[in-house]
């Protein structure tokens, strides 16, 4: 009997886990850590969608197996989603299925697409599913930058001509978690056109659609001409309606590709319970104000952090998009390295953020803050963060 397993060897250690190792114990502890970490909404869904939940809980013949593809209702209500934002029509029964998150969504994907071997050109620094989802899937990666720059394509032009064999996927994720990078409507038309030249199938994260700011909407990728023909697009409530633990989310678009995944995930899962599933209904179509209110809160918080971390002496590029700032480390600090420097904010500052190495080799040198504390909290963590740097730069 051995007890090496072929995918878990595939699997390096989880470095985000480190750090959060450590927050956990430094609570436990009873220190007052400020969790700029987990990218972990603090605030709770709105009230008429918990209500919802409750009505329809309260039902006993809502707890049996739900559909792994998703109700009707909720299938419609995330294809209306779309004609309303934006502009896109979608067949709730042969282009729409709803997952358990986008994270959930995108691995069910790889294990439905993915034969070993397979090689997928997917972004550095990334969320870690866009890349180990399909190397649990048995794929090889070839990584491709996050900046939406002539480089970019130059990268995706090489990757097709010396890489054997072909690259079959492209995955892309803007706006870019960890780097809060976007794109405009112009680079999906040309990244679309790309990919039906190169025969190549594109998986977009659109986890942060709501989250833009200085009122520059996200688009959609489905928003290019010829998009349906290569591409699937996913989606969470997570972020956008502060349901992150509830698990939903959606993909959308090529009928291939969605059709593989509903097969996939028949054999996996029954679905989201249905009185979340009819909750997250109420969200769709129900008063859609608290988009704009989190949004609003989130520039704030955005706006709060870039001026206060300024002041403490560590400048934070501004993001456009997202509930993350990718911040380099600040000045001395540079040779130490992004996940030892957050184990020594954690330490000496009370400060969590996510080690940017945790996002891939690319990603060495950063760390990812999240705006998941209030303003004051957010003062409170450059008030001790001028301190750190004060005392400790190198």
């Amino acid at each position: 009997m051995s007890d090496e397993f072929y995918r878990i060897k595939r699997l390096p250690p989880y470095v985000i886990a480190e750090v959060n190792a450590m927050r956990h114990a430094a609570r436990r502890a009873g220190r007052d850590i400020i969790d700029l970490g987990m990218g972990n909404p603090d605030q709770p869904p709105p009230q008429h969608v918990i209500d919802k939940l409750c009505e329809v809980a309260g039902k006993p013949s809502a707890h049996g197996y739900s559909q792994s593809k998703g109700i009707p209702g909720l299938r419609k209500a995330q294809a209306k989603y779309y004609q309303t934002r934006f502009g896109v029509d979608l067949d709730p029964e042969s282009e729409v299925v709803v997952t358990m998150g986008s994270k959930e969504g995108l691995s069910s994907m790889a294990t439905a697409i993915t034969a070993p071997g397979d090689v997928v050109l997917a972004p550095s620094p990334s969320y870690p599913i866009h890349t180990f989802g399909f190397i649990i899937a048995g794929a090889t990666i070839r990584s491709v930058p996050t900046t939406p720059d002539e480089r970019y394509w130059r990268a995706l032009d090489s990757a097709m001509a010396y890489t054997v064999p072909r690259p079959t996927v492209l995955v892309v994720n803007y706006p870019s978690n960890p780097t809060a990078e976007v794109v405009d409507a112009e680079f999906y038309q040309r990244l679309v056109d790309w990919a039906r030249e190169n025969k190549v199938w594109i998986m977009s994260d659109l986890a942060y659609s709501e989250l833009y700011y200085d009122g520059r909407p996200t688009p959609s990728i489905l928003q290019a001409e010829g998009a349906k023909e290569v591409a699937v697009e996913f989606t969470s409530m997570s972020k956008t309606y502060s349901m992150a633990g509830w698990r939903m989310g959606f993909a959308v678009g090529n009928r291939q590709l969605i059709s593989a995944l509903t097969r996939v995930k028949s054999y996996l899962d029954y679905g989201a319970f249905t009185p979340i599933q009819a909750a997250a209904c109420a969200a769709l179509n129900g008063p859609q104000d608290v988009v704009e209110q989190n949004r609003q809160r989130y520039q704030h918080r955005r706006d709060v952090m870039v001026e206060s971390f300024g002041r403490a002496g560590w400048e934070i590029p501004v993001p456009a998009a997202s509930m993350f700032a990718w911040a380099p480390l600040p000045p001395g600090f540079e040779d130490m390295g992004s996940l030892e420097f957050s184990k020594q904010l954690l330490e000496h500052a009370g400060v969590a953020v996510a080690a940017g190495v945790g996002y891939g080799e690319e990603g060495e040198g950063y760390v990812r803050i999240a705006m998941v504390e209030n303003e004051q909290r957010i003062r409170q963590a450059a008030r001790n963060v001028k301190k750190f740097l004060a005392e400790h730069a190198r």
